[in-house]
């Protein structure tokens, strides 16, 4: 962490290289550069927060169809969601059409 003696050689070393009259438009131009970094930040850590979100959601999605399959006695390894799905209806249709007949 940077102390305040630091912080005083820097404003000092700051001063002596752009001079007292673009000390305001420098620290302008920090304030601003440091806004977007920071508006950047929070983006990321949104994206990354509906990424893990999306992918829980999708995850559970998943086990609530191969719950199902099993229940209703459908091989579920090596098969896609898709699939699991066709056979899920398949088999629904099915028992469907055995209770009315």
């Amino acid at each position: 962490m940077i102390g305040s003696q630091e912080l005083l050689l820097i404003f000092v070393v700051v001063l002596l290289l752009f001079g007292a009259d673009k000390l305001p438009e420098l620290a302008r131009s920090m304030g601003q550069a440091l806004g977007e970094f920071k508006k950047a930040q929070r983006e990321a850590e949104y994206e990354l927060s509906f990424q893990r979100s999306k992918e829980a959601a999708d995850k559970e999605k998943a086990d609530r169809i191969r719950g199902m399959a099993e229940e209703l006695g459908i091989e579920t390894k090596g098969k896609t969601e898709d699939e699991l799905l066709d056979e899920i209806q398949k088999e629904l249709s099915k028992r469907a059409r055995e209770q009315n007949v």
